[in-house]
């Protein structure tokens, strides 16, 4: 499961109004420098829901998806589903 975390992005702007994000701000504070914008498309995040233009990035190294969902720019996060409950160990007769 996946869900958008919203971040704040510094975007340039050309002459002709056209967006180029430099770095993104993640909800902690921490800001990470995009090093290189690989595709901008319109596209939908399957895996947190939305649409929008859609930026493949490489940032750290790593392929992600940087989507602008005007006003608002966010990126997919994999949310851990719960751990089952561990069951209470016991010894071979069921005792504590």
């Amino acid at each position: 499961m996946h869900e958008k975390v919203f971040v704040q992005v510094l975007v340039l702007f050309d002459e002709a109004g056209t967006m180029t994000p430099k770095s993104i701000r993640w909800e902690d504070g921490r800001v990470f420098s995009i090093d290189r914008i690989l595709d901008i498309r319109p596209g939908a995040s399957l895996k947190a829901g939305g649409r929008g233009i859609r930026y493949t990035c490489r940032i750290l190294g790593k392929q992600t998806y940087l989507f602008f969902e005007d006003p608002a720019w966010f990126v997919e996060r994999r949310v851990l589903a719960d751990p089952e409950p561990h069951s209470i160990p016991c010894n071979h007769k069921g005792r504590l």
